[in-house]
């Protein structure tokens, strides 16, 4: 534990928390962050970004560069995505997320996103993550799909050393023998983070599971295991998507998500479950 100079909980006496406009991360309210796997036409995501801020959402995401398993998937709307999502999050009053794969966009998207976001294939790009140390802005970054706990911290800590405590890890799911879900969630590293990092801990089951009907409980699971908040792709109309419908829930199916995630976050606080 030794190379986990500035990530280890031990080195730190207060957890760490992100502040990203009006909110909080990790200061023991539940985050959410929401919106679609990526930003596909302007009228769509203004929409959809002013139904999620009415639904409670904090922070509004959205892909703009892709990076895909096929070059032929969607790539993303690019620079016009950024602008069209960043346009959404101010006419909803939401900030917004969204993931930076070149060292060399760091700077440019920054002007952008309030959160810069790093991608479970780039968690190991470290000329990427020492640009995000240098970025000024919040950073959350994705476990990588075959990434042990401390590949990932250590990935954080290049962040950290670069000049930037504000980190925030997301669970994602790895890469399994299992081929019925999309990836496993690996549930034991919320709790496991929570021992070893000062770091806030949010979840990801949109990816963890790639099944958009094991997204709420997944979800729930994850904030009983101590998250600081979800992260959920949602879509009007997941069978048009074009980047993972598959995965993402329809805006009327995150309404009771929320309101169970928190009830489940206010039964812990208040020693209703055990921890």
């Amino acid at each position: 534990m030794s190379e986990y100079k500035l990530v280890r909980k031990q080195n730190r006496h207060e957890k760490t928390m992100v502040r990203v406009k009006e909110c909080c991360i990790g200061d023991g309210d539940l985050t959410v962050i929401a919106g679609p796997c990526a930003v596909e036409e302007e009228e769509m995501t203004f929409e959809l970004a002013r139904a999620l801020k009415h639904m409670g959402v904090h922070i509004l995401r959205g892909g703009v560069f892709k990076p895909r398993t096929s070059p032929y998937s969607f790539q993303g709307l690019g620079w016009n995505g950024l602008e069209i999502l960043a346009a959404a999050g101010q006419n909803a009053g939401l900030p917004v997320i969204t993931e930076v794969t070149e060292a060399g966009d760091v700077e440019k998207v920054s002007r952008y996103a309030d959160i810069l976001q790093v991608g479970s294939r780039n968690m190991q790009n470290f000329g990427l993550l020492k640009e995000m140390g240098r970025s000024g802005r919040p950073v959350l970054l994705k476990r990588g799909f075959s990434a042990t706990l401390e590949e990932w911290l250590l990935a954080a800590e290049y962040i950290m050393s670069a000049g930037n405590n504000q980190v925030i890890l997301c669970e994602r799911g790895i890469r399994t023998f299992e081929n019925y879900t999309r990836n496993t969630f690996d549930i034991n590293a919320i709790p496991a983070l929570k021992r070893l990092t000062h770091l806030p801990v949010l979840a990801d089951p949109s990816h963890g599971t790639g099944r958009r009907e094991l997204v709420e409980p997944v979800a729930l699971a994850a904030v009983a295991a101590g998250a600081d908040g979800i992260m959920v792709e949602v879509h009007p109309q997941p069978e048009n998507a074009l980047s993972d419908g598959f995965q993402s829930l329809r805006p009327h199916e995150l309404a009771p998500l929320i309101n169970r995630a928190r009830a489940v976050r206010d039964a812990l606080h208040t020693g209703c479950v055990a921890r």
